[in-house]
């Protein structure tokens, strides 16, 4: 933007503040970037901030809304991370991560996934999000395309679309169970000329894992159109049903596929913002590029604490799932001979979608009626894509005493909803 002579010199003389309104707007406006970050008009996230302003309000509201562990970080943890911070641990750190830290990231990859791994494979981030950030930062660039499947988590478009890339979904069917065809990723693949894909298994909002020959079949998706995958795999200690499997871990795929990893839900540490990236040694030494250019580092008494509670093992990992496990086999219970309401598939993560598509309402129509008539706050399936309508989302994060009730009010109230349309 061109500021001319007379403006600038107003602006020098009078100060910012006290420059006509308009000419500050002129001589101040940000750039494009974040208003074309939102793919739609909306960011997803408009029942949450209703149900803030209740809370804040002081209204009384059960809120199924946020995937967070209602249980504070262990005390262990905690522990490790206060030694290390007294202990003077407070200044930079290595760009990549701590040396332990990545080796035993890498030792649990290996485990759990078979594929042998090394701390030069990665790459610690702070949380999830900036590992999901820094992914397509380092595959992406402005003019290419990249795909997620949906229904998905609310921030994967405006990641893709930050880099500069274009974004289109590949639709998971609720008919097909929310599990991905291969045939529909080569079709976006082919009309749009896309150059990576992002999935998500156990998937979020859907509760899915994804079976091995839908894994099978994204795999041979991205070999033979030559595509980049992004597997998030946050929710991997979630797992009621079945088995995960880590597409790195199929035949040709370790060299094409970044692994996002957080401690947030498998350790209940959402606050301490710890994640990572496991993938080729030369996508993780462009990432620790941009790591040095953006977050410089994680705050090293919190990898400390990370070093500890992996450390702890599954048996910590497992303390932590046991609730959603139990939560889920609650909700399926309430809702079972329910006409109004069903449980779509759910065989993992901290959530389970509800069909609600027989009350004749789409997922935001109910979910804003529910939130007025019984102050309890769910997700509507809309927020997650269209892929998703006319399902809820429920994050089982109510103590199992309170979550009954909470469920047979939903059901309750479908059942009239149901009956007053019908």
């Amino acid at each position: 933007m061109v500021v001319n002579r007379q403006s600038w010199y107003l602006l020098k003389e009078t100060g910012p503040s006290a420059t006509p309104l308009a000419l500050r707007e002129t001589l101040m406006q940000i750039g494009n970037r974040i208003p074309s970050m939102k793919a739609s008009g909306k960011d997803g996230w408009e029942i949450v901030y209703r149900t803030r302003a209740l809370l804040a309000a002081g209204e009384p509201v059960v809120n199924l809304t946020i995937g967070e562990p209602d249980r504070p970080t262990d005390r262990r943890v905690l522990d490790a991370i206060h030694a290390a911070a007294v202990g003077g641990l407070t200044g930079y750190t290595h760009g990549p991560g701590l040396p332990e830290l990545r080796v035993a990231i890498a030792e649990r990859v290996t485990r759990r996934t078979g594929v042998p791994t090394t701390a030069a494979n990665v790459i610690v981030t702070p949380g999830g999000q900036a590992a999901l950030f820094a992914a397509h930062m380092v595959l992406l660039q402005p003019g290419d395309t990249g795909l997620f499947v949906t229904p998905h988590y609310p921030t994967y478009p405006s990641t893709i679309l930050s880099t500069g890339a274009a974004c289109a979904s590949v639709a998971a069917r609720a008919e097909d169970g929310f599990q991905p065809r291969a045939e529909a990723i080569m079709a976006a693949q082919q009309g749009t000329g896309a150059r990576s894909l992002l999935v998500n298994t156990p998937n979020n909002p859907t509760g899915v894992v994804y079976a091995a020959e839908t894994v099978e079949g994204i795999a041979a998706a991205c070999r033979e159109t030559d595509l980049w995958l992004i597997s998030d795999e946050v929710y991997d200690t979630q797992v009621w049903e079945g088995r995960h499997l880590s597409p790195r871990a199929l035949p040709g795929m370790a060299e094409r596929t970044l692994v996002i990893g957080s401690m947030s839900k498998s350790h209940a540490m959402t606050g301490s913002r710890l994640g990572w990236i496991v993938g080729p040694e030369d996508v993780i030494a462009a990432a620790t590029v941009l790591a040095t250019n953006t977050t410089y580092g994680v705050v090293p008494y919190i990898q400390k604490g990370a070093l500890a509670a992996l450390a702890l093992g599954e048996a910590l990992e497992e303390e932590i799932a046991a609730p959603f496990r139990r939560r889920r086999a609650i909700v399926r219970d309430a809702v079972a001979g329910s006409r109004a309401v069903r449980v779509s598939a759910s065989a993992g993560a901290m959530y389970v979608m509800l069909d609600i598509r027989a009350t004749g309402l789409s997922g935001e129509e109910f979910a804003h009626g529910l939130l007025d008539a019984e102050r309890i706050a769910v997700m509507p399936g809309e927020s997650f894509g269209a892929a998703a309508a006319g399902h809820l989302r429920v994050a089982l994060t109510l103590a199992d005493d309170w979550l009954p009730d909470a469920l047979h009010r939903i059901v309750a109230h479908a059942e009239r909803v149901m009956q007053q349309s019908g």
